[in-house]
């Protein structure tokens, strides 16, 4: 029942409207519609009808009328009939009960947006709104710094954390922030205090040189190494292969018979020695010379001038050797383990030579060549015989003295009878 209806005639009587409205009977003769309230500040044209108040009409001159609806948006009465306007309210009529009509909105604000991050535009968790927890930005930016938080994006906040555990931990951070604003707040330097910290800041002369002679102690030691151990190690790896060579070669020679028994030249293989005892099978050369025999892994036969000795097949005499204790295959190096009674066998082309060991000189000097007599003082021989000698350095990896071992022959073994029992065993 919202809908406008026609209005009534003018004139029609207040009877004849009350009548439709309460069923009573009006003054059909009255014309109650216009002269009495149709004046300024009446409530309306009629008074009546189905609603009550239906025709939604002005009151009079300034007035708003009543809603279809009833009393739709509140009361507003003209400003010429029942007094002037509340402010705040609605009018009756169809536009209040509108207004009425429509549900309530929030004032329209900005959404917010969280600041561009510095380093990257990827998705990441919003900061809060600033009004979020009730504490202003400049109060949390303070809570942040004293609670030693970065408050700026993912760049500051890495700095901070570099700063706080870098590899010197937090003071070192501290001290660099200290450095830092110390040097910022010093004013700049003159032009002759810039050359004067210059100076200050170069190496002295001493510095410079004790420079030079670390590095010279470093070069000196780095080669020292390289030495020794070129000596202790790769000389003896050298000479064992150089050794076991010239022993193949004599003993295929032997085979082949391309060698006869005679006059060697120096350097020149002609026989071997082996110590069982110590496990030692080494090459025997002519004459004693460091570079072509001892150097070589080999051990030397005394064959020249004044220490000339006798060879293994003769009748009478001593037959000497001399080898390395230490570096260049060291074949000597256990002599001293040697005890009496212990075999010594020198193999030549046609036999073998089978010698015990009799005594040994722990020291003595260099020039002591009396050790390689025939019949030598100190060895316990008593007269002319068939003996060997073995002559070495002492102390090891010294040449200040020398040892030396006597053997005397006991076997003599021709090759076509097989090893003697001590090569044998």
């Amino acid at each position: 029942m919202t809908a406008l209806r026609p209005e009534r005639e003018s004139g029609a009587t207040y009877g004849e409207s009350f009548t439709d409205s309460y069923g009573g009977v009006g003054d059909q003769g009255t014309s109650y519609g216009q002269q009495p309230y149709g004046g300024p500040g009446a409530r309306g044209e009629q008074y009546g009808g189905e609603d009550h108040v239906t025709q939604g009409q002005a009151h009079g001159p300034g007035a708003e009328a009543y809603g279809a609806d009833g009393y739709g948006g509140g009361y507003t009465y003209g400003t010429d009939g029942y007094g002037t306007q509340h402010p705040g309210t609605e009018g009756y009529g169809a536009d209040g009960a509108a207004a009425a009509r429509q549900p309530y909105e929030e004032p329209y604000a900005e959404p917010y947006i969280p600041p561009a991050d510095d380093e990257t535009v990827a998705l990441r968790v919003p900061d809060p709104p600033p009004l979020a927890g009730r504490v202003s930005a400049s109060a949390a930016s303070s809570a942040a710094s004293a609670a030693g938080t970065p408050t700026g994006g993912r760049a500051a906040r890495r700095k901070a954390a570099k700063r706080r555990h870098g590899r010197h931990g937090g003071s070192h951070a501290a001290s660099e922030s200290a450095e830092t604003g110390s040097e910022s707040s010093q004013a700049p330097l003159s032009r002759l205090e810039a050359r004067r910290q210059a100076r200050a800041r170069k190496p002295s002369p001493g510095v410079l040189a004790s420079r030079a002679i670390g590095e010279v102690f470093i070069t000196t030691g780095v080669l020292m190494l390289l030495f020794v151990s070129y000596q202790l190690w790769w000389t003896n790896v050298r000479a064992h292969a150089q050794a076991d060579k010239e022993a193949s070669s004599l003993q295929n020679d032997w085979a082949s018979g391309k060698r006869n028994p005679g006059t060697f030249q120096p350097g020149q293989g002609f026989a071997i020695l082996h110590i069982p005892k110590l496990d030692v099978v080494v090459p025997i050369a002519e004459g004693i010379s460091n570079k072509k025999v001892l150097d070589r892994g080999m051990v030397g036969h005394y064959a020249e001038g004044k220490l000339k000795t006798a060879m293994p097949d003769a009748k009478a005499g001593n037959f000497a050797l001399a080898g390395h204790r230490n570096t260049h295959g060291e074949p000597f190096r256990y002599i001293n383990r040697l005890a009496q009674g212990d075999a010594m066998v020198v193999e030549t082309q046609e036999k073998y030579y089978v010698y015990k060991m009799a005594s040994i000189l722990p020291v003595t000097s260099p020039s002591n060549v009396s050790v390689l007599e025939p019949v030598p003082p100190g060895s316990g021989f008593t007269g002319p015989g068939r003996y060997i000698t073995l002559t070495t350095c002492t102390p090891e990896f010294t040449s200040k003295y020398r040892m030396i071992v006597w053997g005397k022959m006991v076997e003599e073994r021709p090759r076509s009878k097989g090893k003697p029992d001590a090569l044998v065993s």
